[in-house]
C-alpha cells in the first residue's frame, strides 16, 4: 500500500506548492483507532515550506480526500500535523493472493543485490567448549545473515579461530597435566571437560594440536545442533604462517600509519579517533593481538567483501573504536565496517539464577542449554528482544506448555494452521482454486487483523536487515500467532454452520497465514512445526 500513498502525498505536496522530501515515511499508527497508515511529512516538511504542521496537513488531507488514491475511505489529520488514512477492508483482501503466489519467498526483496557481506560471529577460542553466553551472538548471527540473504546480499558466515597465542598453550598444558593425573598449572583450565577430554586423549598425542582438533570438533557439533553453520572457519594461525603479518605491517608502513616508539610499532589510530595510538607488536617482537585482527580483516577486504559485520561480546566494547582506526589506516571506508555488541543474558529458575552444566564445573555450555530447553526455544528466546539489552530468560517459561511460553505460543499457532487441512481431509472437504473464492467476505476483525500482519512482513524484513535487528521479526512473528490464535478461536473454518463461500475465504486466509508463520520462522532460524 506504501507504493499507492506514497506518490498520493507526493503530488498533493506539489500540488499544494510544497517541494516534497526525498524519502516520504508511511508507518501503521500503533493503535487500529487511529487509522490503517500515518505519515508525518507535513511535520517534515512545513519549516522548510514556511507553514504550521496542522495547517499544512490539513491540506494534503483536503486535497487527497478530492482525488483519493485507490482503497482509500478517508483521510484525518491528527495531533500536531499527522495525515492518518482509512482504507476499505478490500485492499487486504490482495494480500492473500501476493502471499501465495510468493509462496516461502513473501517478503523476498533484491535491496542488496550485488553487495557482499561477511558476518563474522562467535569466533570462540578453540580452548573448550561453546558456552551459553556464545548463544545469543550465535543466534543473532546466524538470523542476521539469513535476513541479509533474503533481502538479495550475497552473505558469507565466518568463525575466526583464535588458534594461537598464550591461551592455546594454556589450554594444552592443562590437558597435558589432567592426562598426567596432575593439577593444571595455576592460571590453567580447570573445567570437568578438561578432565573428560584428557581421557580421551590418546597417548603420545600432542594435546596443542589434538585438544585444538577436539575443540572445534566440539564446538562444530553443538553450533550445528543450534541451527548454525559456517561456511568457513578461519584460521589465526594459518593467516600468521602465511605471511599475512608482515604484509599487513609493510602495508601500514607504506601509507605512513605504523611508527617505531620505543622499541615498540605503533598505530597511529589517533588520527581516526580513538583516544591513543595502539601498540602492534611489544618491545620484545611479540604482536599485541591487535596486529593479527589487523591482518584479518585486511584478509576479508582482499577477499572482496564490501561490508563487514562482527558479531562481539559485551566485553569487546572498547575494542571496536581502534578497530575501525584500523580499517581507516588500512584505507578502506569506515562505513564498510559494522560490530554488533551483544549483552549478557542472565538465566534464571524461580528466580535463582542457575548452573545447568552436567560436565562443566562453573561453565555452562551451550551444550547443556540446547539439552535443557532445545534449539528451538534457543534461538526464538534469545531473539525476543535487540541485542544491545541485557536479557533475562526464565528456563521454566521456555519449557512450559502455555501461552505465556512464546516459543509455544508461535509454534502452536502453526501447528493450528495445519490441522484445518487435516481435519478437512479426514472428512473429504476440498479447497477451491484461489482464483475461483470470493475474499471479499472476508469482514470479520479478527480476519482482517491476520491479513494486516501478513502485509506488514516485507516491510518488517527490511527494517530488520536495515537496523540489524533480527529481533523485529521474532516481533512480528509473535504478532502473527496471536492474530491466528484470535482467528481460529472466532472464526471456525470447518464448523457446519459456516456457509461454503466463507469457509473457502477462510480456508485460504489459513494458508496464507501459515506460509507467513513459515517463513517468519525461518528467517530467525526456527522450525515449524505442523503438529504438536
Amino acid at each position: 500500500m506504501r507504493n499507492v500513498l506514497i506518490p498520493a502525498l507526493r503530488d498533493a505536496l506539489v500540488g499544494l506548492g510544497v517541494d516534497p522530501p526525498v524519502e516520504i515515511q508511511i508507518e501503521q499508527p500503533a493503535h487500529r483507532e487511529h487509522g490503517d497508515f500515518s505519515s508525518n511529512v507535513a511535520l517534515v516538511c512545513a519549516k522548510s515550506a514556511g507553514r504550521n504542521p496542522r495547517d499544512l496537513a490539513t491540506q494534503l488531507a483536503e486535497a487527497l480526500e478530492q482525488s483519493p488514491p485507490p482503497f482509500v475511505i478517508a483521510v484525518e489529520v491528527a495531533g500536531p500535523g499527522f495525515v492518518n488514512f482509512r482504507l476499505d477492508p478490500a485492499w487486504l483482501h490482495q494480500v492473500v493472493g501476493a502471499v501465495v503466489d510468493a509462496g516461502d519467498d513473501y517478503g523476498r526483496s533484491a535491496e542488496g543485490a550485488g553487495r557482499k557481506v561477511l558476518v563474522e560471529y562467535v569466533s570462540a577460542n578453540p580452548t573448550g567448549p561453546v558456552h551459553a553466553g556464545h548463544a545469543r551472538g550465535a543466534v543473532y548471527g546466524d538470523s542476521l545473515a539469513r535476513i541479509l540473504r533474503f533481502t538479495g546480499h550475497d552473505v558469507s558466515e565466518e568463525f575466526y579461530v583464535n588458534d594461537r597465542g598464550v591461551q592455546m598453550q594454556v589450554f594444552a598444558a592443562s590437558l597435558a597435566a589432567r592426562k598426567a593425573g596432575e593439577e593444571p598449572p595455576e592460571e590453567g583450565y580447570r573445567g570437568a571437560y578438561i578432565t573428560e577430554w584428557a581421557s580421551e586423549m590418546p597417548d603420545g598425542e600432542d594435546p596443542l594440536i589434538w585438544g585444538e582438533a577436539r575443540a572445534l570438533l566440539d564446538q562444530r557439533e553443538v553450533l550445528g545442533d543450534l541451527g548454525v553453520a559456517f561456511d568457513d572457519w578461519f584460521s589465526e594461525r594459518r593467516m600468521v604462517n602465511s605471511g599475512a603479518i608482515d604484509a599487513t605491517l609493510a602495508d601500514l608502513r607504506d601509507r605512513d600509519m605504523a611508527f617505531d616508539d620505543d622499541g615498540a610499532v605503533w598505530l597511529r589510530s589517533t588520527r581516526f579517533g580513538d583516544d591513543k595510538d595502539r601498540v602492534l607488536v611489544k618491545s620484545d617482537g611479540e604482536y599485541t593481538y591487535l596486529l593479527p585482527d589487523i591482518a584479518y580483516h585486511r584478509d576479508k577486504f582482499d577477499r572482496g567483501f564490501d561490508l563487514l559485520i562482527n558479531v562481539w561480546g559485551a566485553d569487546h566494547h572498547g575494542y571496536v573504536a581502534r578497530m575501525r582506526a584500523a580499517i581507516q589506516a588500512l584505507g578502506h571506508d569506515p562505513e564498510a565496517f559494522e560490530v554488533v555488541i551483544t549483552q549478557l543474558v542472565r538465566l534464571e529458575r524461580d528466580g535463582v539464577e542457575v548452573k545447568i552444566s552436567k560436565r562443566s564445573g562453573d561453565l555452562i555450555t551451550m551444550r547443556d542449554l540446547l539439552d535443557e530447553v532445545g534449539a528451538d526455544a534457543v534461538r526464538l528466546t534469545y531473539l525476543l528482544q535487540s541485542v544491545d539489552s541485557p536479557q533475562t530468560v526464565d528456563l521454566d517459561l521456555v519449557v512450559a506448555q502455555s501461552n505465556e511460553n512464546p516459543v509455544f505460543y508461535v509454534q502452536m499457532a502453526n501447528a493450528r494452521i495445519h490441522s484445518i487441512d487435516r481435519v478437512a481431509a479426514e472428512r473429504g472437504l476440498v479447497r477451491s482454486p484461489l482464483d475461483q473464492v470470493d475474499l471479499s467476505v472476508l469482514t470479520h476483525d479478527r480476519e482482517l487483523e491476520v491479513l494486516r500482519q501478513l502485509h506488514a512482513l516485507p516491510d518488517v524484513v527490511l527494517l530488520a536487515w536495515r537496523e540489524r535487528a533480527p529481533h523485529k521479526v521474532t516481533t512480528w512473528v509473535r504478532d502473527l500467532a496471536g492474530a491466528v490464535h484470535g482467528f481460529y478461536h472466532d472464526c471456525p473454518v470447518l464448523h457446519p454452520d459456516t456457509p461454503d463461500d466463507l469457509r473457502q475465504a477462510r480456508w485460504w486466509l489459513a494458508e496464507s497465514a501459515g506460509i507467513g508463520l513459515r517463513v517468519g520462522l525461518g528467517l530467525v532460524g526456527a522450525s515449524a512445526p505442523e503438529s504438536m
